[in-house]
């Protein structure tokens, strides 16, 4: 590979490392090529997936600031650069190398993060984006409605008291 050739490949890896959410490195080793296009379908429209050179990535990574360490580029490797929801990704990877286990997860980077293979399956753990988002409105309307009832429960336990009140002054006035 030319040195102008190796310049631009580096140049085009740092800017996917750069406008990426996260970056997931593999190790692809035995993996048919039909079985390498499933697993781009399954990662959907929110990630790339691309065979790179451990030389070229290692410099790219480096380039956009990322002190990755230098195991994640020993074998063949593979990088997800995931643009949409990081969770979404990893769980595509982690259910394909479930059924695929020639499929190591190396390693990769989240929001300028460096995270472990065990980081990235925990991260494919959690529940997506959507999900977390409408348990947390779910919980904000709960707080709202509980604050709510605490307000009408002030002038309503005031009234009370001011009728206990009243009552009793009216008790002790004509007992007298």
């Amino acid at each position: 590979m030319a040195t102008s050739a190796k310049a631009t490949a580096v140049a085009e890896l740092t800017d996917k490392f750069r406008s990426s959410n996260a970056a997931v490195l593999t190790e692809y080793r035995g993996l048919t090529v039909a079985q390498l296009k499933t697993l781009r379908r399954s990662l959907g429209d929110n990630a790339q997936y691309a065979v790179v050179k451990n030389t070229l990535t290692k410099i790219a990574a480096e380039e956009a600031g990322y002190q990755l360490d230098a195991q994640l580029f020993a074998g063949p490797t593979a990088v997800a650069f995931v643009t949409g929801d990081p969770v979404e990704s990893a769980k595509g990877l982690r259910d394909f190398a479930k059924d695929n286990p020639n499929l190591i997860i190396k390693g990769g980077v989240l929001d300028g993060k460096a995270l472990s293979a065990d980081e990235i399956k925990k991260l494919a753990d959690l529940e997506s984006r959507e999900v977390l988002l409408s348990k947390l409105a779910g919980a904000m309307k709960g707080k709202q409605s509980q604050a709510a009832s605490l307000f009408q429960a002030l002038p309503t336990k005031l009234v009370r008291t001011a009728d206990a009140l009243r009552a009793k002054l009216a008790e002790q006035g004509g007992a007298e």
